[in-house]
């Protein structure tokens, strides 16, 4: 799987969230000012490529529904961040967080009762 730009993860978060759509509803998720319908079907002809989306024919213009799973992008991506940056261990990457002061302990709480009922399961 290729590593999305900054510019196509954005776009694929839109297509995931529509899980059908044409580039004009792309564009219409987008806050003001919104970019050009010509710069998002651009965007959206690249994940067409690297394999993130399917495009099927109406008329004169395509509906794009996603390839990959959300959940899958953020699985391989996710695991080379804790990979490169946090020598391999989810641990270090939590404590990171903790200490920078993006996880509160409610947030740990909340983290440590779903990883109990997961095991539950």
């Amino acid at each position: 799987m290729e590593k999305l730009t900054q510019q196509e993860e954005e776009v694929m978060l839109y297509i995931w969230s529509l899980e059908e759509c044409f580039v004009k509803d792309i564009v219409a998720k987008f806050p003001e000012p919104q970019p050009p319908y010509t710069t998002v079907a651009s965007i959206v002809n690249n994940l067409k490529r690297k394999g993130y989306v399917s495009a099927k024919r109406y008329g004169n213009t395509y509906m794009y529904t996603p390839l990959i799973k959300q959940s899958e992008y953020k699985r391989t991506f996710l695991g080379g961040v804790v990979r490169n940056y946090f020598a391999n261990s989810y641990k270090e990457m939590v404590s990171f967080f903790a200490k920078e002061q993006k996880l509160s302990a409610e947030d740990l709480k909340d983290i440590i009762d779903l990883i109990e009922k997961g095991k539950e399961e």
